[in-house]
Parts: structure tokens; sequence; C-alpha cells
């Protein structure tokens, strides 16, 4: 799977813990570490659409050797969506437009075992932040 080291070092953490409370705390914890986005930043532009919470994502590039580098940001209302944020953007951000649109997350977060414990809501969401991810990183494939 085309992981980055810091999903792999989110998967390996998750990995030791031994039950899913505990697993919630750390992915919380995750969310608590992003940079906030400016009031501008929570636009309609910016929001996701398809999650029960509101999740807002802020897609940066610049030109790379091997193609367009996109960096993401984001934000949530709810904790533990904010840490799914968190989780999302340690797989995607700061790798090539190309790599992104390549790299579909939903079979790797399966591995972790993500989804199967979040709810249909919750994974409808998770699902909706990757789809819009991979939109940006298509858009600068194709510009």
């Amino acid at each position: 799977m085309n992981t980055t080291a810091a999903f792999d070092e989110i998967a390996d953490n998750l990995s030791f813990l031994d039950d899913w409370e505990d697993r919630y705390r750390y992915i919380i914890e995750l969310g608590g570490s992003l940079a906030p986005l400016t009031d501008e930043e929570h636009s309609a532009d910016n929001k996701v659409h398809g999650c029960a919470s509101q999740v807002w994502l802020v897609t940066e590039s610049e030109p790379g050797e091997e193609g367009t580098i996109l960096t993401f940001r984001g934000d949530s209302d709810a904790m533990i969506v904010r840490g799914l944020v968190a989780i999302v953007l340690a797989l995607y951000s700061g790798r090539t437009a190309a790599d992104i649109v390549a790299t579909d997350a939903l079979p790797i977060l399966d591995s972790i075992g993500l989804r199967e414990h979040l709810s249909t809501q919750r994974s409808n969401g998770l699902s909706a932040m990757v789809s819009r991810l991979r939109a940006d990183a298509q858009v600068a494939v194709q510009a």
C-alpha cells in the first residue's frame, strides 16, 4: 500500500492500543494537533459535503520536480471527526497530485480497522473527505 511515514506512525500507534476506546482517545488527540484554520477558511468553498459534522478542507499546491505537490489543512466542529481529518491529511498531504489520485485511502483505512469501528454517518463522512481530496488532486493533475 502506498502510504506516508506520518500515516504509518499513526497506524503503528493505533496497533499498540488494545481497545477501541483507547484508539478513539488517540484519534481525538490527533485532531487536537491540527493547526487551526482562519475564519475565512471556514467557508462554504472549503466545506466538505456529505459529512454529518461540519468539515473544512483547504488545499494548497506548489510545483515539484515530479509534479504538483499538494498540502492539505483541515478542521471539524466535532472532536472525533477532527481526528479523522488528521488521519486523512497524514495519508495525503505533501504528496504529488498524481500520487494522491492513484492512492485510494479507503482500503488503507480499512486495513487499520478504522471504518468498521465508525458509525455509518462517520464512515460516509470519511469517504466524502477522501473523495474531496482526490478530486482536488485530479484537478491539479489536469492543470
